[in-house]
């Protein structure tokens, strides 16, 4: 009797391991219990490489229904090493690449993901605060030394005037850097240097289409913040919604059109307590520019509760051990949903089926990535020449640097001489 009670329980003990292998094998189960190593732990490899817990830039396929998007600034208008201001770059499956804001700092994170810069040619600006185009110059001029050999395409919005708006701005930056690209002139590739392509829209019209190309619809809404000008920008590919509010009180148009969103990205900034004690505003600034001007946290957890996105990105403020658990006490007080406090170098992989969060690991010590293009030679013909007052102040040379000439012309089958 004993001896049959033994054997049943052993049988039972045979079947559960066989619905466990099967269930895991077939999917149906996904976690060991604890204490119990699955049949795949064991055979791991000692050589071979596993699943990354993280994010490599330039290591991973992206799949053809699939987005990314990596947070290459998050913080506030002063930028620091820890977080650049905004900056969101938005990978398609489709082989495009979005840049939304090009904030202070962010060409720094924007170099570091490795990508020939030939992709990184569309750049949509939602206002001109500089925490949110500070570093479009060092894109234009840093990306076109670095192998963009196209015009640097951008989309912004006008103003109320026409001094406050993107055309406005592009122009006069391009005439700032007329040092910069003349300086250049005959010694690089020329073609990145060219003036900006601005497209101009107006930020009162509502869901209105700016970009149709290639599969993608990029729409804008109208934002409130410190002056007439700013926008919100709907992305809309292969089924997914991606919606970045750049900086913005609540609107109703936010409310209504970024409803049901696959990823939401709104501004959620630094608290009052906050900024009266670590900014050292005064309570009068404080209350202003954080509670009116920008969007408290509570106000960012009402909104996103409003329009119940599959996941919700807090940005706009700055990260630390200190703020983030008071930022997401206040947000859940009036949102309860999927929620990320981003930091830069957060990773979000989108497909219909799944999100997946993870930070990018980055290497420190980049250089620049391979241009997708045949580089075209420098026209010596257009240099500027130096003053006669500069050019007589050259030390003589030739001496030293002649065996530099000859090693590369013997190298490269080339002929070029000395000035």
């Amino acid at each position: 009797m004993l001896k049959s009670k033994y054997t049943v329980i052993i049988g039972l003990i045979v079947v559960a391991a066989v619905v466990y292998f099967v269930g895991y094998r077939d999917g149906t189960l996904d976690r060991d219990p604890p204490g119990i190593a699955s049949a795949d732990a064991q055979q791991i490899s000692p050589v071979t490489a596993r699943d990354r817990a993280f994010y490599a830039p330039n290591s991973e396929d992206l799949a053809p229904d699939e987005m990314r998007l990596i947070a290459c600034g998050t913080g506030m208008p002063t930028a620091r090493p820890k977080q650049a201001a905004s900056c969101w770059l938005l990978e398609l499956g489709n082989g495009d690449k979005f840049l939304f804001d090009v904030g202070t700092g962010s060409a720094e994170r924007i170099a570091a993901l490795q990508i020939p810069y030939n992709f990184l040619d569309k750049v949509f600006l939602s206002h001109l605060h500089t925490d949110h185009f500070g570093d479009l110059d060092a894109l234009f001029i840093g990306g076109a030394l670095a192998g963009r050999q196209k015009p640097l395409r951008v989309w912004g919005p006008a103003g109320g005037t026409p001094e406050r708006g993107t055309q406005y701005a592009l122009e006069h930056l391009f005439k700032a850097l007329t040092w910069d690209r003349d300086g250049r002139a005959g010694l690089t590739d020329p073609r990145g240097y060219q003036m900006f392509e601005i497209t101009e829209f107006d930020y009162k019209a509502v869901n209105n289409i700016i970009y149709q190309e290639n599969g993608v619809t990029i729409r804008t809404l109208p934002a409130i913040h410190a002056l007439d000008g700013p926008v919100s920008f709907i992305v809309e590919w292969n089924g997914l919604k991606f919606v970045f509010g750049g900086d913005t009180y609540p609107n109703k148009w936010f409310a209504e059109y970024a409803t049901g969103a696959d990823v939401a990205i709104h501004e959620c900034f630094v608290t009052v307590a906050d900024m009266i004690e670590k900014f050292k505003f005064t309570p009068q600034s404080a209350l202003a520019v954080g509670t009116q001007i920008h969007t408290a946290p509570e106000a960012f957890g009402k909104m996103m509760s409003i329009i119940q996105p599959r996941l919700a990105i807090a940005y706009h403020f700055f990260n630390d051990f200190d703020t983030a658990t008071v930022i997401d006490e206040r947000i859940r007080t009036t949102y309860d949903g999927p929620l990320s406090l981003s930091v830069d170098y957060m990773v979000w992989n989108i497909t219909k089926d799944d999100i997946r969060v993870r930070m990018a690991i980055v290497d420190e010590d980049v250089w620049p990535p391979p241009a997708t293009d045949t580089p075209q030679l420098p026209d010596p013909s257009i240099r500027i020449p130096y003053s006669d007052f500069i050019a007589g102040g050259r030390y003589d040379m030739h001496d030293v640097i002649q065996p530099i000439y000859d090693e590369v012309n013997e190298q490269y089958g080339i002929n070029e001489q000395q000035d």
